[in-house]
């Protein structure tokens, strides 16, 4: 089960756009899977338009993060900002195992489903995780550089390792 679970029918689409907000457990749990320190904010402005098989969505995907500098591990606040635009189908017969599938370009964004309702809930929250920069970095990310002698060639330049061997004998 999805920590954010939001669930829909698509043959009952409300005739207007729907606005999904995260709780604080949702947000804490999916601050957990995503090893961020936390969430402060994770909300959605989505339109949800029924189409011959399935239906689409599209609108933002807002969130306020708080995640660890990559270099210094300190905290630091990002703010996000997607736009959303998917593509929910019913799941298809399965295919037989090692068979060549081709994929039409207009296929390669659908998402399938089962059963008669779809998680726009969990595809937000994939949505938030692909927005998140691993490698980001904090004001403070040089000096922590600096301080493990990171930004001295000598030291940490490709032939550091050699020099140390050098050093040894």
């Amino acid at each position: 089960m999805s920590e954010f679970s939001r669930t829909f029918d698509p043959r009952m689409l409300p005739g207007s756009a729907v606005e999904l907000a995260a709780s604080e457990a949702e947000r804490a749990a999916l601050a957990q899977r995503f090893g961020l320190v936390r969430i402060d904010r994770m909300e959605a402005v989505i339109e949800l338009i029924r189409e011959a098989a399935g239906a689409s969505a599209k609108g933002r995907l807002t969130a306020d993060i708080v995640q660890s500098c990559a270099v210094s591990g300190e905290d630091m606040a990002v703010s996000i900002d997607e736009p959303v635009n998917l593509h929910f189908v019913p799941a298809r017969a399965a295919s037989v195992p090692d068979e060549e599938i081709e994929l039409e370009a207009e296929e390669l964004d659908e998402i399938e489903f089962t059963g008669s309702q779809f998680d726009l809930g969990e595809e937000l929250a994939q949505t938030l995780a692909l927005a998140i920069d691993p490698y980001a970095v904090g004001p403070n990310a040089e000096a922590a550089r600096r301080k493990a002698g990171l930004l001295d060639k000598a030291v940490s330049g490709p032939f550091a390792a050699l020099a140390a061997l050098k050093k040894q004998d």
